[in-house]
């Protein structure tokens, strides 16, 4: 991905979302051939030149200081992640280094052993790429269509949107198609030139329309605290509490573990799902499994 390409489609993007009034300006004459704020109404709003910031938008952000991006993120009325996002471009543009293709992450036997020591709660680690890169044995059982994919590593953008077990697996499928693709576009913001993303990137823009039109509209998000809605094959519903914690001494990964409220039924279905992931055999007694709702569990 090229950084100065970016910053340009990012910033047109964002003004093409707001109205003059929703600004608080008027209209300026004339019939408007594209929605949103004209060029000359953000450079208004944000104090600068038209000519400058018409540079800015084309990609152009050298030398561009701290105060004039804070400028264009109140104009633009920017939220926090995408403040975030319009910096990480900027500095990409200013530096340009292209990065070589990484060697696999290795993950620390000690970093193993925490997610293992993590009782009757699904753990796994991840990059910013969404590669699921190790897991506890609950967490494993979770996402059991994760893990066994073809195409190592498992990869949550990967399954949401090329697997078809995906929609019946997440509840809120469409919710999260959208946040799957604001995270990677918050990660190539950080990274533009990182070439496993870029070719993740193009193999889903590739094989999916779905991921071609959601990357298009440059939405940003993070992923960082919440509630996940499943419908595992195994144990039915979950509806699960997560958090998440960067580890500081591996940058770039992130731990997330998931919690069910205490005497819910997400939490019988869980330690359901913890009997039968220590199940040498992964089969459930009769008894046990026919008490359980019968889902389809996608092929």
């Amino acid at each position: 991905m090229d950084a100065r390409n970016e910053i340009r489609e990012f910033l047109t993007s964002r003004r093409a979302k707001l109205a003059p009034g929703q600004v608080g300006l008027p209209a300026f004459g004339g019939t408007r051939r594209v929605p949103g704020l004209r060029r000359e109404e953000v450079a208004l709003l944000a104090g600068v030149s038209v000519d400058y910031y018409t540079r800015l938008e084309r990609g152009n952000a050298g030398g561009v200081s701290d105060t004039v991006l804070e400028a264009l993120a109140r104009a633009l009325q920017l939220d926090e992640t995408e403040r975030a996002h319009l910096f990480d471009l900027a500095r990409a543009s200013q530096t340009g280094v292209r990065r070589r293709r990484r060697a696999q992450q290795r993950i620390r036997p000690s970093v193993q052993h925490m997610l293992d020591a993590i009782a009757g709660a699904p753990a796994f680690l991840r990059n910013g790429r969404l590669d699921l890169l190790a897991a506890n044995q609950l967490g494993r059982a979770l996402y059991a269509a994760h893990f066994d994919s073809p195409a190592q590593p498992p990869n949550t953008a990967r399954f949401v949107f090329l697997d078809e077990r995906a929609e019946n697996f997440y509840i809120e499928w469409n919710r999260v198609t959208k946040d799957v693709v604001a995270i990677l576009r918050g990660e190539a913001g950080r990274d533009p030139y990182d070439r496993e993303l870029s070719d993740l990137v193009g193999e889903l823009s590739t094989r999916s329309e779905l991921f071609r039109s959601l990357w298009a509209t440059h939405n940003v998000g993070r992923h960082d605290t919440g509630v996940k809605h499943m419908r595992h094959p195994v144990v039915g519903e979950l509806h699960l509490t997560f958090e998440s914690m960067e580890l500081v001494a591996d940058p770039g990964l992130t731990m997330f573990v998931y919690t069910a409220e205490p005497g819910s039924k997400s939490e019988q279905a869980l330690n359901l799902l913890a009997s039968w992931a220590a199940t040498p055999d992964q089969e459930m007694i009769d008894g046990d499994h026919e008490e359980q709702p019968r889902h389809r569990s996608g092929a």
